[in-house]
């Protein structure tokens, strides 16, 4: 199956592509489509985290767990939403732990693109969503072909860090090779969580992970 995503990926991942699964995930997206219901992010976006960071460029992994189902909102990048666009309340909170964490004053882009071309896989396990419906393409083939994604990263590259925020993502530790990469959890930053991802300091920790790596920090300030 011919699909239209970063050159590295599609090599990596060319075998998940021609499973029957996967088939049937995009004959399910083209029936919701042809039958006038709106997904998002669009069309062109859904793949927006790999073509940003090539699989050999990644140097960070942050997992989310399914798009942002408003309007003007999903991009493809977990977490982030356009510039212009209000930040979600998650959104807000990963910002305020970083400017506790770096002692840096955030712009208020809430665009996380340049974090995406310095090799953060902003990952979410689930691709698309309909509007006004979380978590409705829960079910339909997504997160074997994310949890590929991860298993493909972890036997592929070294030295990768993975900040696994909550109960959801920390289920996906089992993917990834331990001995060979480094893995933060903290609660999900989500408002829920009251507050319990303030602290984790995953910021800095990545960046002195990487720095012990060989490997060039993140500049998380926007």
């Amino acid at each position: 199956m011919d699909v239209k995503i970063e050159q590295s990926w599609k090599d990596a991942l060319a075998g998940e592509f021609e499973k029957p699964y996967f088939a049937q995930l995009v004959r399910f997206l083209h029936a919701e489509k042809a039958a006038g219901k709106v997904i998002y992010p669009p069309g062109p976006r859904i793949f927006r985290a790999f073509d940003l960071t090539p699989l050999p460029e990644v140097k960070v992994v942050i997992l989310g767990q399914d798009p942002y189902h408003g309007p003007g909102q999903a991009m493809g990048l977990s977490f982030s939403v356009p510039d212009g666009v209000p930040a979600p309340p998650s959104l807000r909170n990963i910002f305020s732990e970083i400017e506790s964490d770096l002692h840096i004053r955030m712009s208020g882009s809430t665009n996380l693109e340049p974090w995406a071309r310095q090799g953060v896989l902003l990952l979410n396990s689930v691709l698309t969503v309909l509007s006004g419906m979380p978590t409705s393409h829960g079910s339909i083939g997504w997160q074997q072909f994310t949890d590929a994604v991860i298993s493909c990263i972890s036997s592929q590259r070294d030295g990768v860090v993975f900040l696994l925020w909550g109960r959801y993502a920390q289920q996906k530790k089992e993917l990834i090779d331990t001995s060979r990469h480094h893995v933060l959890c903290a609660a999900h930053p989500s408002p829920l969580a009251r507050g319990a991802f303030f602290g984790c300091r995953h910021f800095s920790s990545a960046n002195q992970i990487l720095l012990q790596e060989g490997k060039t920090p993140i500049n998380w300030q926007l």
